[in-house]
């Protein structure tokens, strides 16, 4: 290839040389509202999960194996992530789900931390089907972040090649709690400082046990975190009566 350098140091000046302009909106604004030139300030959630020992799984020689157990975690983690009007992205990467919420408010932010415990909750149905199945059992790292960030069109202006990044704690908070989570004794999920800020009042009003749920914790990097394994008491019933249909 020949990359035009010229062109490129143009290109990359006019960025650096023009005004962003920020604008604090309370949603995530729809894709059209975004320019090269503009940047939007939002407060989000981001949820995370990450398979823990990963690598072993994916090496193993049963490559059939391996694809049903990563179609099966993927599907099912995705159909809880999706379920929310405030959904703004889900993706995958590698062996880690994640998705991206709009959250201005706290009950946003309360219905959001509910998906943590449905996907907790699933890893026991899975793991009892994939059991059923002599398919190895898997665990994951469950992280949840909330933070007011800016959010970007990024990417090559006039191709279409572009892409939302968001800058900020929430998502890299997220990813990095879901990869502390379950393992060295701490809980399945991890629950930044801001999102149990938002979520423990609701969640004692319901069940005055609620704060004996939680560890604190601190890392050196962002201080004060939460831990837990929160389920959904139902859902795990109807796993240990066998799953009737």
């Amino acid at each position: 290839m020949v990359y035009d350098y010229i062109e490129g140091k143009k290109r990359i000046k006019n960025i650096l040389d023009n005004h962003l302009e920020i604008i604090e909106k309370t949603y995530v604004p729809n894709e059209n509202d975004f320019t090269f030139d503009n940047a939007y300030k939002v407060w989000i959630s981001s949820i995370f999960v990450d398979i823990r020992n990963s690598t072993e799984l994916f090496t193993s020689e049963n490559k059939s194996v391996v694809a049903k157990i990563i179609k099966s975690f993927t599907s099912e983690i995705i159909e809880i992530l999706r379920d929310s009007n405030e959904c703004e992205e889900i993706g995958i990467r590698g062996d880690c789900v994640y998705a991206v919420y709009s959250s201005p408010k706290q009950h946003h932010v309360y219905d959001i931390a509910d998906k943590t415990y449905w996907i907790n909750t699933l890893f026991t149905m899975l793991n009892t089907l994939f059991q059923g199945k002599g398919y190895p059992t898997i665990t994951a790292g469950i992280g949840i972040s909330t933070a007011e960030e800016l959010v970007i069109k990024a990417g090559r202006k006039g191709i279409g090649i572009n892409s939302k990044v968001w800058i900020g704690d929430a998502v890299t908070k997220a990813s990095k709690l879901s990869s502390l989570a379950n393992k060295d004794k701490i809980g399945p999920i991890a629950f930044s400082n801001c999102t149990y800020i938002n979520i423990i009042d609701k969640l004692t009003e319901n069940n005055s046990q609620a704060p004996t749920w939680f560890t604190v914790a601190h890392h050196n990097q962002f201080g004060k975190y939460y831990h837990g394994s929160i389920i959904i008491t139902d859902f795990k019933t109807w796993i240990n009566e066998g799953m009737p249909i």
